[in-house]
């Protein structure tokens, strides 16, 4: 069920909710507020308490602005843009349906930013240094692919977690990310071909998935946590990886023993493909490197040609395969048409290397001109611009050293190197890459935070569910598209393998890293703010929806069919609707 039909609902429930409650208006002490409300609006506001930024609807619209700028917690630092004010100060009241509007195209932007730094730039470059380094599929999979796929998460997180008002954002997102997958992407992918699942790899990935969600209830039951369990917690990633890498090496042993005994037999090569194996489940975008030299191969010209510095310079920066666009449906030219202006500034600032071509899709002018581009946008956008304007010792602009330094480099690695044949240390450009796209991931994520935070203020709805409805979806529909794609090519245990494989290293690391940040940031351990029956009711859905398929997947021999899929997408819709009928107060504790 598309997650677009619930939007419609949350928005004029949330509208209703403010219509009720929009007669009060909040004098200069916030107790006297708490008795002229509704039992639901008192609730809400002594869940809410700490963040008095959500009291500015409470007040007339010309008392907003000065409230928003006087108060501590509408003052976001992560974020360009600060949405509140833009919302109370610089645009007049009655146009606020219409900037409600406008920042949900915003969002939408911002996500589809995050899937293009993703998929066309941070993964590519994750997947050359893994193979610089000569990683097996199996360790590449569960560390660098799963960075790389779940990238969106993973900062949207930690930016999250780096402001205590929107820490139910990541709680929200990561859980409400869980549910999602594991229901709508896995209940569509058996719907559109059921199969037998792995059996040693699917029991791995959901007991560890089960003690990850666990652990994350019992910090927020405490409402704490410390410097030692969250590295306890982090390492918990480290136990699933040496699990995966030990379970390969076994059955890969076992599987040769049993080869060599039956030599006589006739081999069959789909057989090292098959069976509970997760060398090729784990690792869905590492196993196209022959296809894709084939595919070239077959328009490569037959002729020598050589193009000139100007023309690898215009075509590198073409995003338009002229092929593919011929082969495509007008809903993808149409998309392709709106990312391409944003493609080609990406291409401008991000080098982007390919092990699998020939020539490492190495860019003599571009990748030069990289040199330049690339430390200038990793100052700029760093921390939401923070160094954007710093001085050295007060008198010298951080961004002109930068830009000296890349004018330098670009200069020495132009007049040292040929069109024709990539250097040494190009694989080094793999890493330029990889830190630029971590740096433009975070600052678009930053941005999502912010924005969902004053959506929130407006709307009147807590971060929670903002986190579990608008975040999660966001960062969570690229994965169900692709992974039902990938079950309708005939794969469907690698689409299955991918939903339950990349949602433990989201939760893991989205939780522990973020953590860690505030940590770092605040020198004391992390204080938990659970907005009301809602965080339990999401942790209790994705455990039972766990347990479930922990149960009933054994005992259907393993086989997924388009029964267990209509369970899965109804078990999603019956969460949302009780997660919505909580948020506003029809269902609540005695």
């Amino acid at each position: 069920m598309s997650p677009a039909v619930y939007l419609p609902l949350l928005l004029v429930l949330s509208s209703h909710q403010q219509v009720a409650s929009g007669s009060h208006v909040l004098m200069n002490q916030p107790v006297v507020a708490l008795a002229g409300r509704s039992s639901v609006n008192n609730t809400k506001m002594l869940r809410d308490s700490n963040d008095q930024c959500e009291l500015v609807m409470n007040l007339s619209a010309a008392d907003r602005c000065a409230f928003v700028k006087n108060t501590p917690d509408c003052n976001m630092e992560n974020g360009f843009i600060n949405y509140l004010h833009m919302a109370f100060c610089l645009l007049p009241p009655n146009l606020t349906p219409l900037t409600i509007t406008l920042c949900i195209i915003w969002l939408l932007f911002l996500f589809l930013i995050l899937g293009l730094i993703a998929s066309k730039f941070f993964c590519p470059n994750l997947s050359a240094i893994s193979t610089s380094l000569h990683l097996t599929h199996n360790v590449a999979g569960v560390t660098f692919l799963a960075l790389g796929n779940g990238a969106p998460d993973i900062f949207s997180a930690i930016a999250a977690f780096s402001h205590p008002h929107t820490a139910g954002l990541a709680v929200g997102a990561l859980f409400g990310a869980g549910i999602f997958v594991t229901t709508v992407v896995a209940g569509s992918v058996a719907l559109v071909k059921p199969f037998a699942v792995a059996s040693r790899p699917f029991l791995r990935d959901v007991i560890f998935y089960m003690v990850a969600v666990f652990w994350t209830f019992l910090m927020l039951y405490r409402g704490t946590t410390c410097l030692g369990e969250i590295l306890g917690y982090l390492s918990l990633y480290v136990v699933y990886v040496l699990t995966v890498i030990i379970s390969a090496y076994i059955y890969n042993r076992q599987k040769n023993v049993m080869h060599s005994s039956v030599r006589s037999a006739a081999h069959n090569p789909a057989d090292l493909h098959s069976s509970d194996s997760s060398d090729d489940e784990d690792v869905p975008r590492l196993t196209g490197a022959s296809i894709q030299q084939a595919y070239e191969s077959e328009y490569r010209p037959l002729l020598p040609y050589s193009e000139s510095t100007c023309q690898i310079l215009l075509s590198s920066l073409n995003p338009v395969d002229n092929r593919k666009w011929r082969r495509k449906s007008w809903s993808w030219r149409v998309l392709k048409v709106l990312k391409t202006p944003l493609e080609v500034l990406l291409l401008l600032c991000i080098p982007v290397v390919d092990p699998d071509k020939e020539d490492r899709n190495w860019r003599r002018p571009l990748n030069c001109f990289h040199l330049i581009t690339a430390p200038l946008v990793c100052v700029l956008t760093f921390q939401s611009g923070m160094y954007g304007d710093y001085m050295i010792q007060g008198q010298f602009p951080l961004w002109l050293l930068m830009l000296l330094l890349g004018l330098f480099l670009s200069a020495i690695g132009f007049c040292t190197t040929t069109n024709d044949c990539p250097p040494k240390y190009h694989p080094l450009f793999a890493l330029l890459g990889f830190v630029v796209s971590a740096v433009l991931i975070s600052a678009a994520a930053s941005e999502v935070v912010s924005l969902l935070h004053m959506l929130g203020v407006v709307l009147s709805l807590s971060n929670t569910v903002l986190g579990l409805t608008l975040l999660a979806w966001g960062n969570s529909i690229g994965d169900c598209f692709s992974d039902i794609t990938i079950a309708r090519q005939g794969y469907p245990r690698m689409a299955i393998a991918a939903c339950f494989g990349g949602i433990i290293f989201n939760m893991l690391f989205g939780v522990g890293i973020g953590c860690l940040v505030q940590m770092v940031n605040t020198h004391s351990d992390v204080q938990f703010e659970p907005e009301g029956l809602l965080t339990w009711v999401l942790a209790g859905s994705l455990g039972l929806s766990m347990v479930l398929s922990f149960v009933i997947i054994p005992l259907s021999r393993f086989h997924l069919g388009r029964t267990y899929g209509i369970f899965l997408l109804v078990f999603y819709a019956v969460f949302l609707l009780i997660a919505l009928l909580t948020e506003f107060g029809q269902i609540h504790l005695v």
